[in-house]
């Protein structure tokens, strides 16, 4: 048991800083939106998503991935939360959300907030608060979520395609932040997220073999990384599990994604492109040498990607893989 006491000790701050963090609010989004009506709920949620970290490491990977995969298709609106109907393919089946897991996390925090207070927290909110507090329990920063959100009742796997790509440049994922109302600062803090997790094979290979006809490897990419990766994920690959962390430290969160993509170790063509492009490489570079830099950006992007999209006036689900 032992071996878990730092973790519990983290959730202990965590209670403390739910309970201690100064009001903020932006349009009708309230930090204090449940104050009356469920004062538990952030504590409830965190609880959950406590439990699930302490089972599976990969939980806080999963849970802010699906918070961007979410709010960047419609809006922060539990849209990717919705399950298939035999007349509709949802979000959660579009291709790049195959591999959104762990919504399990999000059921078991609706479940027990419908039992302490019905009808009243929406999963599009349960969602923002989880991100938040993953992000806290790997070593990132803390901020305040602001809260009010309601469940949109539209989700169609086709608009997936809207998601920004690993393979996209500079000025593709530019554009893509920028429908969204976020800059190339946010573009790049919000980068910083892969700082968590992993990624199979099939979304960088194009970088390994034939990338051009002038060069066999994405000539952007460390040449001992590379052809790490090459051994890796061979062709042809018969193991679909194959893949490689997004960064060196990926179940911490900090500046280590920075420093790789520096090095030219950036998983993605999209990671290692923001280095190559001058819009971008100062930035990256900042946040590299930066680490509470980037914290304080990174919090105050994922406020501003909360906002975006937001319904005020949808409702509240009962059960978060289906509308009402």
């Amino acid at each position: 048991m032992a071996m878990y006491a730092p973790k519990t000790i983290l959730f202990h701050t965590l209670i403390c800083l739910l309970l201690t963090v100064a009001s903020q609010s932006k349009a009708s989004l309230n930090s204090n939106y449940y104050h009356q009506t469920c004062p538990q709920a952030e504590k409830i949620i965190l609880q959950m998503v406590y439990n699930a970290f302490m089972h599976d490491s990969k939980v806080p990977a999963r849970i802010l991935r699906m918070f961007f995969h979410d709010c960047f298709i419609r809006g922060c609106d539990a849209s990717l939360l919705l399950d298939s109907t035999p007349g509709n393919q949802a979000e959660k089946d579009g291709p790049p959300n195959i591999s959104v897991q762990s919504f399990y996390v999000i059921d078991d925090a609706k479940a027990k907030l419908e039992m302490a207070c019905p009808r009243t927290v929406s999963c599009a909110d349960i969602i923002g608060i989880a991100a938040r507090d993953v992000v806290t329990m790997s070593g990132g920063p803390y901020w305040n979520v602001l809260k009010g959100r309601k469940d949109g009742r539209v989700s169609r796997a086709n608009e997936t395609i809207n998601l920004p790509a690993p393979t996209f440049n500079v000025s593709q994922l530019i554009q893509s932040f920028a429908k969204r109302g976020l800059g190339v600062k946010e573009l790049v803090a919000l980068s910083g997220g892969h700082t968590l997790g992993f990624s199979h094979c099939s979304s960088f290979e194009s970088r390994l073999r034939n990338f051009t006809s002038l060069h066999d490897v994405d000539p952007s990419m460390n040449n001992e990384f590379a052809q790490k990766l090459r051994k890796k994920c061979p062709k042809p690959n018969r193991d679909r599990t194959a893949g490689e962390l997004l960064d060196s430290t990926s179940s911490t969160f900090d500046n280590d994604y920075y420093k790789q993509v520096v090095a030219g170790k950036g998983v993605f063509g999209s990671d290692q492109a923001l280095f190559s492009d001058y819009r971008t490489r100062w930035i990256v570079e900042s946040f590299a040498e930066d680490q509470s830099l980037f914290f304080k950006e990174f919090a105050a992007s994922m406020v501003k990607l909360g906002n975006v999209g937001v319904i005020e006036d949808g409702e509240v689900r009962l059960n978060c893989r289906v509308v009402n």
